[in-house]
């Protein structure tokens, strides 16, 4: 079902943003392949009949950074993503990070605009790799830091 929400959501946010030779790695399939490389690095939101909502994956190399955000478009503007971003960052903030990063597809409006709203800033585009099956294939993307020392005392 994670595999399904990430290969839906990820089908209508990015795949008219990147180049035409990335397509064809991202399907349900290799969602799935990631997915259980991630393990024990996902947190989900679950709607109360179970089905999944969201999900954010922490990176695993210690680099501090959102390595994954999605959710469902039925969950989009209800909180959920914010709740996970929160819960992402307060993950890296508790693993010693204090300036975590993120990669946004540019082009990505809504996403930009919601990292803007909740404490992220730009650094510009970048050239990042991505990876593939086939290797790593370069893809322009939009660098996002957050201080995390700034955030005021719960």
């Amino acid at each position: 079902a994670l595999a399904d929400l990430w290969d839906q959501a990820w089908q209508s946010s990015h795949a008219d943003l990147v180049p035409a030779d990335l397509l064809p790695h991202r399907n349900r399939e290799s969602f799935r392949r990631r997915l259980e490389r991630m393990v024990g690095r996902i947190r989900l939101a679950e709607a109360p009949d179970g089905a999944p909502l969201g999900f954010c994956v922490i990176d695993s190399a210690g680099q501090g950074e959102i390595d994954q955000l999605f959710v469902t478009a039925a969950a989009q503007g209800t909180g959920v993503a914010q709740a996970l971003l929160a819960d992402g960052e307060a993950r890296l903030a508790a693993a010693g990070c204090s300036r975590p990063r993120l990669l946004c597809k540019q082009g990505n409006r809504r996403a930009e605009r919601f990292y803007a709203r909740n404490g992220w800033t730009s650094l510009g585009p970048r050239q990042v790799p991505v990876t593939t099956d086939d290797g790593d294939m370069p893809l322009t993307c939009l660098i996002f830091e957050k201080d995390l020392e700034a955030r005021p005392a719960a």
